[in-house]
């Protein structure tokens, strides 16, 4: 039951991290130590799994699937971003500096912490992180695209959406502000259940995780450090999203607006960024916590 709680609990800050642009679920899954039991349990929905759940053999499916684990992760995530997506409309609107400083600590400690699990550093590793850095950080300077609510499109957004939901390092949320839904999908669908944009994403995103799964699995197991060292490079890459001092360059297409870039600019010397310090600290201390729990954890796992 402790257990169980501990994977819930995990899976509403992968939630959360899905809804904040700049930030990705799958660098919590990283940290805390449920990265690699992720990805293999959902590559496991299978043609094996297929057999057990048709032939009635439920508990085979439920262990071949690692099915409790899933479910406890992902009523999470889904419990987070029904939840979040509210308060994050709130907070992006009233206090949008302590709001991107507190992820900014985030994000800064994920790099320290993510990298720190790299076990040999060499050249190929190097040129893994340099090449996962620089492709974020390009990522970060392209021009969004035009709300579209098709059919069509809106299944590609689940697909290209989830698949960097569960990359660490590569957000989610910030993939669906340069397609041009992160309004229209994770605020206004989430909050008013608009059941006719989320059910073709759902579709996408069931689709793209299962295919995306088998492919970072294989990638992890045969290039372990060098996977780790491009994702950290990706998390590093997109500290330039979430600096907190910055304004949204807004063009206007007829009636509709978008976000085509930032400016950003220092800060001052005053309350407000002694406030936004402070959140910076508390966000790298969020992490860190999260980093030690899992080690104790794993720890405990490998003693019994």
């Amino acid at each position: 039951m402790k257990n169980t709680i501990g994977i819930f609990i995990k899976g509403m800050a992968m939630g959360a991290a899905n809804v904040i642009p700049g930030v990705s679920g799958g660098t919590i899954a990283l940290i805390t130590g449920i990265f690699e039991r992720l990805i293999n349990a959902i590559k496991s929905f299978n043609l094996v799994a297929a057999k057990l759940l048709f032939s009635g053999n439920i508990k085979a499916f439920i262990k071949q699937t690692d099915l409790y684990f899933l479910i406890s992760l992902f009523a999470g995530v889904g419990v987070s971003i029904i939840s979040v997506a509210k308060l994050f409309s709130f907070l992006f609107e009233h206090y949008p500096i302590f709001i991107w400083s507190f992820f900014f600590g985030l994000i800064l400690a994920s790099v320290y912490f993510v990298g720190k699990t790299i076990e040999k550093w060499n050249t190929s590793v190097i040129i893994s992180f340099l090449i996962g850095g620089i492709t974020a950080a390009g990522i970060t300077l392209l021009t969004p695209a035009t709300e579209d609510d098709s059919f069509l499109y809106l299944i590609i957004c689940g697909v290209v959406a989830v698949c960097s939901m569960i990359l660490p390092g590569l957000s989610g949320s910030f993939v669906l502000i340069l397609m041009g839904n992160y309004q229209l999908v994770m605020i206004d669908a989430v909050n008013n259940l608009r059941i006719d944009i989320l059910f073709p994403v759902v579709i996408g995103a069931v689709g793209g995780l299962l295919g995306f799964s088998y492919i970072l699995a294989w990638v992890f197991k045969k290039f372990k450090n060098q996977t780790i060292a491009v994702l950290t490079g990706f998390i590093l890459g997109s500290l330039g999203i979430i600096w907190p001092w910055k304004n949204e360059i807004i063009h206007f297409f007829g009636e509709k607006e978008k976000v085509v870039g930032y400016s950003y600019y220092l800060p001052e010397a005053n309350q407000s960024l002694l406030i936004s310090i402070i959140l910076i600290v508390l966000g790298y201390i969020t992490i860190w916590l999260m980093e030690r729990n899992a080690a104790k954890t794993e720890d405990n796992i490998v003693t019994k």
